[in-house]
């Protein structure tokens, strides 16, 4: 049985190579904000990310949860027929769901387009999120195939081809044609569409005609009770911009999203570990070992996580000052809670896994729920008065209510020993410092300073262990000259 150090060090190795491919995604995402800020109006940009948020959460109806039902099934059999079969079923039914979301899009974008602005002027807008819909469904899909293989190399190379020929599509639609909002959003699914249809082409021996309805039926019930868990994750993530949109305008829409771009730093981390996170979890197939190794992932998430957001906080000012507009300058103030939510949504993909490893997700929905009642109540108190910064705060209230609650839900299903004492130390530490940056008014340099100085602050807290102690002196040995 391999040991904790073993399961911890293939669970980094995998979430460090898709962090490489999530790294150049949000380094290029950053280094367009210029792009995006001086060819695009604030109310243009916030019409695109308004309609990026309605294909996320019509992408999560229109999968009912195929793809977190596609993990769990894979790894129920080593027979490669059987995995042949959950490949294929998944597959298919995905692509039947997405064709008929691009068709109703399609027939419908008029109509949508005056429901989201007031006009039918944005229905080509619209109709173009759609397709981009049709192809993030089905790309979700294909690429999940390296992530249960394990073939993380594979599915970052992908990725990056997916940026590179996404970024040159945008820059030639937004800079040389001039097609502002259009430009990218059609930009943005043309990397995805080339990429899919290779990978068709690559998958084709995988992909045959074969589909087993009773297969799907059983899909369908471990999936189904998350789609309301996914939904209410939408509304907890994206609904503030509607909010924005319907009780501000889509100028604060745009200036709270370049605040959401700056974070996104946060995202990248979460996204690796979340890519790597479903495979490595459920492979593990002693239960003493996966809990007490799900304990210190937890830790170790919520400290890598916390350093990150107190950098990003801390640095913010300058971030958006080197990356954005001078319009743009205000949206620094959103980045401090945008981070501390996502360090809380780290959690919560934790200790989530518990739920689904003992296959009790029919309830998850109420955890999300009232996360999302939390996020919708605060948005319609707080954005009228405080508008972007109000939307903010409603995301942190709602993603630690979330972490919580599904904390407190998973250990009555599958007990963990998590480190709470550590877990809530290296939060707050992280908060402390951000906390007196901000009140003291620091510079760059001492900002920097600050930042780099979160894994010192833990020590007089007595965080470590006497073995990460020893591993870090060991370490610091080393790298002396």
């Amino acid at each position: 049985m391999p040991g904790l150090g073993t399961q911890l060090k293939r669970l980094g190795k995998h979430s460090v190579i898709y962090g490489l491919g999530g790294l150049v995604s949000r380094i290029l995402a950053v280094l367009l904000l210029p792009l995006y800020t001086r060819y695009l109006t604030p109310s243009d940009y916030g019409k695109v990310e308004t309609l990026i948020a309605l294909t996320t959460v019509l992408g999560i109806l229109l999968a009912m949860g195929i793809t977190s039902a596609f993990f769990r099934f894979y790894f129920d059999s080593p027979d490669a027929d059987q995995r042949r079969l959950v490949v294929r079923t998944s597959f298919w039914f995905t692509m039947g769901m997405a064709t008929i979301g691009l068709v109703l899009g399609l027939a419908l974008s008029s109509q949508i387009s005056d429901v989201l602005f007031g006009s039918s002027s944005a229905a080509d807008l619209v109709a173009a999120s759609f397709v981009g819909l049709w192809a993030g469904m089905n790309w979700a899909q294909i690429t999940s195939l390296f992530r249960v293989e394990e073939r993380s190399v594979a599915f970052v190379v992908a990725s990056v081809v997916n940026i590179l020929v996404t970024v040159g599509a945008t820059l030639v639609l937004v800079v040389s044609l001039h097609q502002g909002p259009l430009g990218v959003i059609v930009g943005n699914f043309i990397g995805t569409l080339t990429v899919y249809f290779a990978l068709l082409a690559y998958r084709r021996e995988q992909l045959g005609l074969q589909f087993d309805r009773t297969l799907l039926r059983e899909m369908n019930r471990f999936g189904l009770p998350l789609v309301p868990t996914a939904v209410f994750l939408w509304v907890t993530n994206f609904s503030d911009r509607f909010f924005l949109v319907k009780l501000t305008d889509t100028r604060e829409v745009g200036l709270y999203s370049v605040g959401v771009r700056i974070a996104s730093a946060m995202v990248l981390l979460l996204t690796a570990f979340r890519t790597a996170w479903p495979a490595f979890a459920y492979s593990i197939d002693d239960e003493r070992e996966a809990k007490h190794t799900y304990g210190f992932v937890l830790t170790y998430l919520v400290v890598a996580t916390t350093w990150v957001a107190t950098g990003l906080t801390l640095l913010s000012p300058w971030f958006v000052e080197w990356l954005a507009a001078p319009a743009f300058s205000s949206a620094s103030r959103v980045v401090g809670p945008l981070t501390l939510a996502a360090v809380a949504f780290g959690g919560y993909i934790v200790v989530a896994i518990g739920i689904g490893r003992a296959r009790r997700t029919q309830f998850n929905w109420v955890v999300t729920g009232a996360a999302a009642a939390v996020n919708f109540a605060l948005n319609v108190i707080l954005i009228p008065r405080y508008e972007m910064m109000g939307a903010a705060i409603a995301t942190v209230a709602a993603y630690l209510t979330m972490f919580l609650g599904m904390a407190w839900r998973a250990q009555r299903i599958y007990p963990v020993p998590y480190q709470w004492r550590r877990v809530v130390t290296a939060g707050l530490a992280g908060v402390a410092l951000v906390v007196a940056g901000k009140l003291a008014g620091v510079g760059l340099g001492l900002a920097v300073a600050l930042s780099l100085a979160y894994p010192l602050v833990l020590v007089p807290l007595g965080f470590y262990l006497p073995v990460e102690r020893k591993a870090i002196g060991a370490r610091l040995r080393l790298a002396r000259p």
